[in-house]
């Protein structure tokens, strides 16, 4: 196997571990790398499930970061197991906040946008980048009414969830993206906001991983097996590095620098596709 092909696997690994935490879309970055820099010598359905993937790597580092907030059994102080109540609570409004997926996939909405339409992705970038402004425009001055996972109501966490579904119809939305924003505009602290989208994102990345690898028809050639390994692995280890220091800028900076970051980069994407049409 070639060298390049591995760099190239390690490169989207970074770019994963890097973008999935921040509201940016790591969707569409994965897709532009793959448009300048494709796999070679690889199955057509491989792109699509590497992409995929990766995310396990990026999703494992999450785990083990809030693995407190996710684990529904503790000692207490004589030692004894038990159950926490607040993080069952946390996960039954998780379920309902994946609900609207199920609908998103079985009208097949989620597939009338291709996720390689450069165009479609810009524009996800530009709107979504234009809402975080707006939004922190709207909120300024105002004092979050929640603060803490336990307030998030279960009718917030089905909104919340809406906003996911949204994102799943348009690439380029960043599912990280909508869901913040659908949690800000109810009222939740930054950092609640985040670290509920983030524990919805297991469930959800998980469950999308594993149907890929389901519908996989034909058998991995060992060097897709090693491109998968690499992205994984790496995204794994760039996520442990860079999540913490990124969700803590996250939780107490304005969302505004992501937004201009994604008109910007949709600005870019935009005179791109009208450059190579014009030539």
């Amino acid at each position: 196997m070639q060298v390049l092909e591995l760099l190239k696997a390690a490169l989207n690994g970074l770019i994963e571990g890097i973008t999935e935490w921040l509201p940016v879309s790591s969707t569409a970055h994965i897709r532009l790398l793959e448009r300048f820099l494709p796999f070679q010598g690889v199955s057509e359905g491989f792109p699509a499930l590497f992409e995929v993937v990766i995310q396990l790597g990026a999703i494992i580092a999450v785990i083990l970061y809030m693995w407190n907030k996710i684990w529904p059994f503790g000692r207490d102080e004589q030692g004894r197991i038990r159950s926490k109540k607040t993080v069952w609570l946390t996960w039954a409004k998780v379920v309902v906040a994946c609900l609207p997926l199920p609908i998103i996939k079985l009208l097949d909405l989620d597939e009338l946008i291709s996720g390689d339409n450069l165009l479609a992705i810009a524009i996800a970038l530009i709107v979504v980048g234009i809402l975080f402004i707006v939004v922190e425009e709207l909120r300024k001055g105002k004092k979050p009414t929640v603060r803490s996972l336990r307030r998030v109501t279960f009718p917030m966490a089905l909104g919340i969830g809406v906003c996911q579904a949204v994102a799943a119809v348009f690439p380029g939305t960043s599912r990280s993206g909508a869901t913040i924003i659908g949690a800000l505009l109810m009222g939740i602290s930054r950092r609640v906001a985040v670290e509920f989208t983030f524990i919805l994102a297991i469930p959800v990345m998980l469950g999308a991983s594993l149907m890929d690898l389901l519908k996989l028809n034909a058998a991995l050639a060992a060097n897709e097996i090693a491109l998968l390994a690499v992205g994984c692995i790496v995204a794994l280890a760039v996520s442990l590095l860079v999540i913490r220091p990124l969700l803590n800028y996250i939780k107490r900076h304005s969302f505004k620098l992501f937004g201009t970051y994604r008109i910007a980069l949709g600005i870019v994407i935009l005179a791109y596709l009208w450059m190579t049409r014009a030539m």
